[in-house]
């Protein structure tokens, strides 16, 4: 499997404080299996969608007290290259470059705005086994009170082309990847950002059936925090789970109206 191309999003981790609680959250909304905890790396534990490896989670380091949260990788075949284009368009490296093993090279790092968000050189853990397929990575979203800054940032660190939703006032754009787009970038108004609360990439999985998937989350204590909601890409679901980390649903199979018209920027 050959690594993906710069800027696309190949992987995803959250840290829990309570792993077997997330285990048993993310095995009944989504239908993950895990494998076992890799103690040499901290008890870092990959997620599988019928059999392919689609997420990981992992415990926080000792002394170390942190809001749960996931966590999206960028592609990057030069993880200290793309350090360096962080740090000079503005951004923070938090950690890193750090070679995990054989597997990789990781990159934690911010956006002028504060969103988190990770970089990962491929070794021999490329990526995503799966994705696009109900209990797999479907897309990603920043969701920021600093647009402007978001807009300025990402296409400064890696080779983005952008594309915004035409017309009206949804200030809504794309980062694409030659055409394909890889990451939507959304001002946080209304509910979609509640107050207090950080900017942040929301990751979506896909399910088969949103409704249903909210049904089992909230009997397992997690939080809906937008939606269900039609749309022409989905239907989909801002939640949460009981460990306060934001993620979103959506059923890619369920579509509804005409996909919205973009425009170059």
């Amino acid at each position: 499997m050959a690594a993906l191309p710069e800027g696309t999003p190949c992987w995803a981790d959250a840290m829990f404080t309570d792993l077997e609680g997330a285990k048993a959250f993310y095995g009944d909304v989504l239908g993950w299996t895990f494998g076992e905890s890799s103690s040499e790396f901290g008890n870092y534990t990959q997620a599988y969608s019928d059999g392919k490896a689609v997420a990981a989670i992992v415990p926080p380091m000792p002394g170390a007290e942190a809001q749960s949260a996931w966590c999206l990788y960028l592609a990057s075949p030069d993880a200290a290259a793309t350090a360096e284009r962080i740090r000079a368009a503005g951004g923070e490296v938090v950690m890193g470059p750090m070679a995990v093993g054989d597997f990789g090279t990781m990159v934690i790092a911010r956006d002028p705005g504060g969103v988190t968000f990770g970089v990962w050189q491929a070794g021999v853990h490329v990526g995503f086994e799966k994705q696009d397929a109900p209990g797999s990575y479907a897309w990603a979203e920043v969701i920021t009170r600093e647009p402007g800054k978001a807009d300025a940032f990402f296409p400064a660190v890696f080779p983005y082309n952008v594309r915004k939703m035409a017309g009206g006032d949804f200030d809504y754009r794309m980062f694409l990847v030659g055409d394909r787009p890889v990451l939507g970038r959304m001002g946080a108004e209304g509910d979609f950002l509640p107050p207090g609360a950080p900017s942040y990439v929301s990751v979506y999985f896909a399910v088969d059936d949103t409704d249903a998937a909210i049904g089992r989350l909230t009997a397992r204590g997690g939080k809906v925090y937008f939606g269900p909601m039609d749309s022409p890409f989905g239907r989909f679901a801002a939640v949460g789970d009981p460990q306060g980390a934001a993620f979103g649903l959506i059923d890619l199979g369920r579509t509804v109206g005409e996909r919205p018209a973009t425009e170059s920027v």
